[in-house]
């Protein structure tokens, strides 16, 4: 490509400081370093994790950033040392990296990596981004809103060149996230019982790994009852809404399963919502796992609550090893082993992102996909 070695300028959503809308700006992108890819980026879903950045967790030394980590491009370019990609593969960012050298990398116990960005800042120290001639950190180690991001090799996955990247951008972080709690690490059982808690993108991948997984009865809970019709889709066979009923959503559960549910799935990032998902499942092997992200609030339950034999875990990008698992999934989703489209409700342009952010807060949405660049 033309541009290879040569700083790009393009556009990006930058989140100057927390708590305020993101601006379109033009910045500067630097050419891929040693084991580095630059990468086009075609199209990006918004994920409430964004959000929580700019709202929640506003860590002040998180700022300036470029947000976005669930998208899809094209290698533009690469550094010395890359042989694993070429200019024009079809790829994945990837927020958690998969090495492959370290002793997680190495274990098939978990996904995470030695390699990992600050999970304080949300950002990796390392940049290629500047604007107006300030750093520009890099939200998750990703920026999905910037027509171009460089990322390292380890933290990109190769996928299918027949995928749509406007719809399998969604497996970078939300329906593996879901999917993968369920299906890697429940270890949800066929004939199990099965609630899920909070109906977004996560969640209702969440209930499509139980159906997966071969669940027999699935609860879907949420204070958003134009949630559920959605949930039927991905295999929901039951409704809840702690709102329509006066005692605790946890005892409501436990009446209509005979004792709790045998696996439950928290989807919000609430540490509330942890604690009733917890006490949802059965004593003696009900399993809870923790989904949604959060690092606010200690969560909190009473010592007989696992001393009785139900087991509290949590979850990471479902439990997925990122290269690996990510063009697995983009496979299973051309093999229409699994729905990506369906999560889809909106499709917006990277200028139109405050009002994708706008549509997530008030929850009239499952998920929006900006349209970044042209492919």
């Amino acid at each position: 490509m033309a541009t290879a070695g040569k700083v790009i300028k393009c556009r990006a959503a930058v989140a100057w400081e927390p708590n305020k809308p993101l601006v379109i700006e033009e910045i500067e992108v630097a050419p891929p370093q040693t084991n580095e890819v630059r990468i086009k980026i075609v199209a990006s879903g918004l994920c409430h994790t964004d959000l929580y950045h700019l709202f929640e967790g506003m860590h002040k030394d998180g700022f300036p950033a470029v947000l976005g980590h669930e998208g899809a491009g094209i290698v533009e370019s690469v550094g010395p040392g890359v042989i694993e990609f070429q200019p024009g593969d079809k790829v994945i960012p990837l927020f958690i990296p998969q090495c492959g050298e370290c002793r997680f990398c190495k274990s098939p116990k978990t996904n995470q990596c030695v390699n990992a960005w600050d999970v304080g800042v949300m950002s990796d120290p390392e940049s290629r981004f500047t604007c107006k001639g300030k750093k520009i950190l890099q939200f998750m180690g990703t920026s999905t809103f910037s027509e171009y991001t460089v990322m390292n090799q380890m933290a990109v996955a190769k996928i299918d060149p027949a995928a749509p990247l406007d719809k399998v951008c969604l497996l970078g972080c939300g329906i593996c996230t879901g999917y993968g709690a369920a299906v890697n690490t429940a270890k949800v059982e066929p004939g199990s019982t099965c609630a899920v808690f909070g109906l977004g993108a996560v969640g209702l991948a969440a209930v499509m790994g139980c159906k997966a997984a071969g669940a027999k009865r699935i609860f879907a809970v949420d204070i958003n009852p134009d949630k559920f019709e959605k949930a039927k889709v991905f295999g929901a066979t039951d409704f809840v809404n702690p709102k329509d009923h006066s005692k605790p959503v946890s005892e409501v559960l436990s009446e209509m399963t005979d004792g709790g549910v045998d696996f439950s799935l928290e989807c919000v990032g609430n540490v509330a919502v942890m604690r009733s998902a917890l006490e949802s499942c059965v004593k003696g092997w009900g399993v809870s796992v923790l989904v949604g992200w959060t690092d606010m609030d200690d969560f909190a339950a009473r010592p007989i609550q696992l001393i009785a034999g139900r087991t509290w875990k949590g979850s990471l990008f479902g439990g997925f090893k990122s290269k690996d698992g990510v063009p697995k999934m983009v496979k299973a989703y051309l093999d229409k082993k699994v729905m990506v489209d369906e999560f889809i409700t909106h499709n917006m342009d990277l200028e139109q992102v405050n009002d994708a952010i706008e549509l997530m807060k008030q929850g009239k949405c499952i998920r929006t996909v900006l349209s970044i660049s042209p492919q």
